[in-house]
């Protein structure tokens, strides 16, 4: 290779990132802009119920401290493991319609569904998955 290849070459590696460089810019000229025109326009009139603390549409009364029950988090939480989980089925579908990979990528498969069926399984064990 010569000098002027490498220059070439070098040159064509840039431009590539010159151009996520110029993207990124105007990304941040485009909210800086929209900020900026949003402050500028809006009305500032401040009174005493701008300053209270809001929450779902009632009135702040009373100790800030309020008791959650956990057991909501913990049907979130197994949605969300499981919606999530289900979503690794979909690569292995398309993996599966492949020529030459379909007994392997079954038998995985139904290894990952056993998982999923463990820890399902261990949930209602464990009486998480009871309404109370």
């Amino acid at each position: 290779m010569t000098g002027s290849d490498v220059t070439v070459i070098a040159a064509d590696y840039f431009q590539s990132y010159s151009v996520v460089g110029l993207l990124a810019v105007v990304g941040v000229l485009f909210v800086a802009v929209a900020f900026g025109s949003g402050k500028l326009l809006r009305p500032v009139v401040p009174t005493r119920e701008k300053f209270l603390t809001y929450e779902c549409g009632v009135d702040p009364v009373g100790d800030g401290w309020a008791h959650t029950q956990v057991r909501y988090y913990v049907y979130a939480f197994l949605y969300v493991i499981f919606a999530v989980d289900s979503i690794f089925l979909f690569p292995w579908a398309t993996v599966f319609a492949a020529p030459g990979y379909g007994a392997t990528t079954l038998v995985e498969m139904f290894i990952f569904l056993g998982f999923l069926t463990v820890g399902l399984l261990y949930a209602y064990k464990k009486g998480v998955l009871t309404w109370t």
